[in-house]
């Protein structure tokens, strides 16, 4: 049998709809931890970058589940290893609320919360990919939008949960919700095979599994310039990414703010970067710029506001930045992934998504120690913001390289497909 086209429409809409919740249990979850760091430093009794581990595990782990993620998903299905995702960030975010000790931490809210939900966030982002075509900026856009608007609603609850249960109840009730994942995962339904249509009617659910691909997980694709200049970015971005949702609590309150201020910080966030997906999103899909034009620019402008953002205390400005910062956020992760596709074409995507994501865990788990470090050595969180925004600069310069390389392999292609059709036509025309 052979396997029918991607729809761009119909079932594909509720494959966004669930990667959309996917993205709030899962990466929404992992931008609030951030209300947990100033209780749980108080609780151990430990400084500023031994706290960070704790976060940037999870973060670590989140990365290098990517490869084992995108295996699974060829040799079974998204269906399936989402719902082990949503099973294993359950488990570490319930048996994390036990309080056994720091380490314990490292070990549930890090490496089992990380892998949970990185085994549940990628299968969710190839599914968007696959079903849409014409309409995979928009779609990946509205499905990434689940991150946003779960962040906005999880500030000011989680920050109630410690206040009413302590951080081990919150880290209990949160491991609950997680468990619906495994309701996402159900309705992640594989790609159908074209069948008669009295097949059609009598099993509609049961769809045959996609055909399993002879080459599990492309590693040769690192032989591409392209992709490891965008691994590259991919390192310094994570490096940078991570450091602000983590610290922007800590920071806020350190300036004297009720607790309740620094939440509202991180909903307002939550707002603009919603906001920055979805334009940039549009924007993409109307193709007015190439993908990794829109991104160095984007990436670029989020350096620059990192760095002013610390430089006023005054709690409206930085809302202002922290606003801007969401944005531009929004804009970088609306494009990010699927300019893999720009680079490796569908067919290697999951394999390129996956080799992404696996070396951006270096990024992901030097940058948050590296900022807490600072942080203890200069006791002021500006540090921190300071190393966010250069590191972010710094990746922009990779995405250019990346953006001339994949347009003189464009370049390259169409002028051996002209030749070959000028052959054809000499040809023709001798006969």
């Amino acid at each position: 049998m052979k396997r029918a086209g991607p729809p761009d429409g119909g079932y594909g809409w509720v494959v966004v709809m669930s990667a959309f919740v996917t993205m709030g249990l899962t990466a929404a979850v992992l931008k609030n931890l951030g209300l947990f760091f100033l209780d749980i430093q108080r609780h151990f009794g430990v400084p500023t970058s031994t706290t960070s581990w704790v976060t940037s595990t999870t973060i670590a782990m989140f990365h290098l589940g990517a490869p084992a993620a995108s295996v699974l998903t060829l040799l079974f299905s998204q269906r399936a290893v989402i719902i082990v995702g949503g099973l294993l960030a359950a488990s570490g975010m319930l048996l994390a609320s036990l309080d056994l000790s720091l380490p314990w931490l490292y070990l549930t809210m890090g490496v089992l919360q990380g892998i949970g939900i990185s085994f549940s966030w990628i299968p969710a982002n190839s599914m968007v990919s696959h079903y849409f075509v014409k309409w995979r900026p928009i779609a990946y856009a509205i499905a990434s939008t689940g991150e946003c608007i779960f962040a906005v609603i999880f500030s000011p609850f989680f920050q109630w949960l410690i206040e009413m249960y302590s951080w081990q109840g919150a880290f209990l009730i949160i491991g609950g919700l997680q468990l619906n994942l495994c309701v996402c995962g159900a309705l992640m339904r594989p790609l159908e095979t074209d069948q008669s249509p009295l097949q059609d009617s009598v099993e509609d659910d049961a769809a045959p599994l996609p055909p399993k691909k002879k080459v599990l997980f492309q590693f040769s694709l690192m032989k591409k310039p392209e992709l490891f200049l965008y691994i590259l970015f991919a390192i310094f971005a994570a490096a940078g990414f991570f450091i602000p949702p983590l610290f922007l609590v800590p920071f806020a309150s350190s300036l004297g703010m009720d607790k309740y201020w620094p939440a509202l910080i991180l909903s307002v966030l939550a707002l603009a970067d919603l906001g920055g997906r979805l334009i940039c999103g549009w924007i993409a899909n109307m193709r007015l710029f190439r993908n990794l034009q829109l991104l160095t620019m984007a990436v670029t402008l989020l350096g620059v506001a990192l760095l002013l953002l610390p430089i006023s205390h005054n709690y409206w400005v930085i809302l202002a930045f922290a606003s801007l910062y969401g944005f531009l956020f929004g804009c970088v992760v609306a494009i990010h992934i699927t300019s893999i596709v720009d680079i490796v074409t569908l067919e290697g995507f999951d394999s390129g998504l996956g080799l992404f994501m696996l070396f951006r865990s270096i990024g992901g788990f030097i940058g948050p120690p590296a900022a807490g470090w600072l942080v203890d050595e200069t006791n002021d969180y500006s540090a921190a913001f300071y190393l966010s925004g250069l590191c972010l600069i710094s990746s922009a310069v990779f995405v250019v390289l990346v953006d001339r390389l994949v347009e003189r392999r464009k370049a390259a292609e169409a002028k051996g497909l002209q030749a070959i059709s000028q052959e054809d036509w000499e040809a023709g025309k001798v006969k």
